[in-house]
């Protein structure tokens, strides 16, 4: 921002022009009064946040989910609370509406999986406002969501070789455990040590909460020991972890992921497809993709299966 020239005694979008003094905003010049005494209370009455405003609501939200909802989820809700604040920070929440909801989503339609998270944290941060006496309606009812596109993306053998040796040692091995494990990154990165043992590896999923044993085999020991061998000098709780010892973080293995799909020349790959690959391999081999993936219908691995065979 340019600094002023002038007027500079004033509080920032306060103007003295004509004898009176405005506050602009967006173009639009509101007049405060005729003396400075008058102009500064009127200006701290706009910019000052009304009592029980949107700000409130969303964040006595986000921190009782924080109580209640997966770590990973609650990432996702505090996104979506940061979002809905700058959009609804005039507002009181009993005055926004159902066409205000349906504005924000379409305002975000490029993101329709964002969009989507976001919608469902302000439902249940309106829900929130009823019990507490906030608002007397939920404007997100009624409110329809986004259609989430469908992801089909199965990686090769070659796409996967290629970012295996463009990636560092231990992006290999986060690979190849998330592939003969079958389990979601999260989940992988969760191992710990004592999870490990000569019948598999023992995962408690984060999203579902269950429990299951993937077996072990050549392969699967064959990664794990690398892991092992990647800071022989530093013990950690976690199978993989940084040099300090401490858990990797989702973000930092995605980033380092990314980086080797790029230098691999693989376009349009995510971590998440490791799971699928996967999956697709197993049901092609005659195994139980179902009880890999950890799911309790076959229905919910079929949105992980890749290729015509099994549309």
């Amino acid at each position: 921002m340019r600094p002023r020239e002038r007027d500079k005694h004033l509080p920032p979008c306060v103007y003295h022009r004509h004898g009176a003094y405005f506050y602009v905003k967006r173009g639009v010049w509101t007049n405060l009064g005729t003396t400075l005494t008058t102009a500064l209370a009127e200006y701290a009455r706009i910019i000052a946040p009304p009592i029980g405003a949107c700000d409130e609501l969303l964040e006595r939200t986000l921190a009782r989910c924080k109580e209640t909802v997966k770590p990973r989820t609650y990432i996702q809700y505090a996104l979506a609370c940061r979002r809905a604040k700058l959009i609804l920070t005039e507002f009181t929440p009993d005055l926004v509406e159902p066409h205000h909801i349906a504005a924000i989503l379409d305002k975000h339609r490029a993101s329709p999986n964002a969009a989507n998270r976001l919608l469902t944290f302000l439902r249940i941060a309106f829900s929130n406002g009823l019990t507490w006496g906030m608002n007397r309606t939920n404007p997100c009812y009624g409110v329809k969501r986004h259609q989430e596109g469908k992801r089909d993306r199965l990686l090769s053998e070659a796409e996967y070789s290629a970012i295996w040796n463009a990636g560092p040692a231990q992006i290999r091995a986060i690979m190849d455990v998330c592939y003969r494990t079958g389990q979601r990154i999260g989940d992988v990165l969760a191992i710990r040590l004592s999870d490990i043992s000569k019948e598999g590896i023992c995962f408690t999923q984060e999203k579902t909460g269950k429990r299951l044993l993937v077996e072990m085999n050549t392969e699967l020991a064959d990664a794990v020991e690398r892991a092992k061998g990647l800071h022989s000098n530093v013990r950690g709780l976690t199978l993989f972890h940084g040099r300090g010892g401490r858990p990797l973080s989702y973000y930092g293995v995605r980033s380092a992921f990314q980086r080797a799909c790029k230098a691999a020349g693989v376009e349009d790959a995510t971590m998440h497809d490791i799971r699928a690959m996967a999956a697709t391999d197993a049901k092609r081999q005659g195994r139980d993709a179902t009880a890999l993936l950890g799911h309790s219908t076959q229905a919910t691995t079929n949105r992980y299966l890749r290729g015509r065979e099994f549309q």
